[in-house]
């Protein structure tokens, strides 16, 4: 049953009111969540309340979320972002709207919706008029700069939720709200045309298996770059059509450039290594372009700049994307073109998680399943 006129009472249950949020009467007051006191201190797996959404916001049960490196980063403290402390971590969720705010339109509930990076932007600054809202200066970061989805039940701007179709699994789509949207908009940074050759560094990881499986349903030439048999093998599975293990060629410049007949034609770094983003100049084919993603311990490159000049080199960075990026990459995937195996755990089993990215021996994607 729908109630169109209540609001929640702490003390007595729902009363009437004027001014309403409507939901589901099953809403419960507390909920499981993983929460985080102090950066890289203990991850606590415990009761807190369930939060009310705002006129403009959506309440959305999370079925789950999954698990990015940003979330790590954030956590241990280690990017120069302003976190809320206590923190409830998480920004990949999928899920069931509940509660819809009175100033929402075009949801309803029962609607399956997705909480991206970007939980909310201002709307009327010259970048979000212009489609670029993941850099509004107003810009409003789940698990970041407000409570995100290591939880059962979390808010949601209504004007940047993803819409997500009935029927899809959500376990899968989950880490497609960051790590597929991350993935997809910098091959769209790289403006490579079918038939051009894309360089995926980091292919074997989490953003890169994506990138691989995107560039190749957008029509690329798809070369993968990792080390170790077993990342250049899952790469060459998941569809990338030449495979590079750069720990067993003596140049890897000169291999890409013979693979490719001349260079790629962009390169897309979702690598966190330092020494493979400054490689990636020196394989780029003249005109192409370099996108980078992965942010390396020292997030600082030498630009040469000679060669930059002389190749009319583009060297751009990528964050996220906007809506109009999140519908398209939802939509590679809900029509098969990704594929997204996940491992499935409990939500309380994130303390784990945590130490297996941090140790780099995750191949694929992480959801977590937050009625456990």
């Amino acid at each position: 049953m729908l109630l169109s006129s209540i609001r929640f009472s702490a003390r007595r249950g729902p009363v009437c009111s004027h001014s309403f949020v409507r939901f589901k009467t099953s809403i419960p007051r507390s909920q499981k969540a993983v929460v985080y006191e102090t950066h890289g201190g203990p991850l606590l797996y415990r009761d807190v309340p369930v939060p009310k959404p705002k006129p403009n916001e959506l309440l959305v049960n999370v079925k789950y979320s999954g698990v990015c490196h940003s979330d790590l980063h954030l956590y241990k403290g280690e990017w120069p972002f302003d976190v809320k402390l206590p923190l409830i971590g998480g920004h990949e969720g999928a899920g069931e709207v509940v509660a819809i705010g009175e100033a929402v339109k075009g949801w309803k509930i029962g609607d399956l919706a997705g909480v991206k990076w970007l939980n909310s932007s201002c709307q009327l600054c010259e970048y979000c008029v212009s489609g670029h809202e993941p850099v509004c200066p107003s810009q409003v970061i789940s698990g970041c700069h407000q409570d995100g989805t290591f939880q059962q039940y979390t808010v949601a701007d209504a004007i940047q939720a993803a819409k997500i179709p009935k029927g899809t699994d959500l376990a899968e789509v989950a880490p497609i709200l960051c790590a597929g949207l991350t993935a997809y908009k910098a091959l769209k940074r790289t403006e490579a045309r079918p038939g051009n050759w894309i360089a995926v560094v980091g292919a074997g990881g989490g953003l890169g298996s994506l990138a691989v499986q995107y560039a190749k349903a957008m029509g690329f030439m798809v070369l993968g770059i990792d080390g170790g048999k077993d990342k250049t093998q899952w790469a060459k599975s998941l569809g990338a059509h030449e495979v590079v293990d750069f720990t067993t060629v003596p140049d890897l410049p000169k291999t890409v450039v013979g693979i490719t007949g001349g260079g790629a034609h962009g390169v897309v770094n979702v690598s966190a290594s330092l020494a493979a983003l400054q490689q990636s100049f020196f394989y780029v084919r003249p005109t192409g372009t370099v996108v980078l993603v992965g942010i390396p311990g020292k997030p600082t490159v030498d630009l040469p700049v000679l060669p930059t000049v002389g190749r009319n080199l583009k060297i751009v960075g990528s964050v996220v994307g906007n809506r109009k990026d999140t519908q398209e990459a939802v939509e590679f995937f809900t029509r098969g073109l990704v594929q997204l195996p996940v491992k499935v755990a409990g939500l309380s089993e994130l303390p784990r998680i945590f130490e297996e990215m941090d140790k780099g021996i995750i191949m694929g994607r992480y959801s977590v399943d937050t009625s456990r």
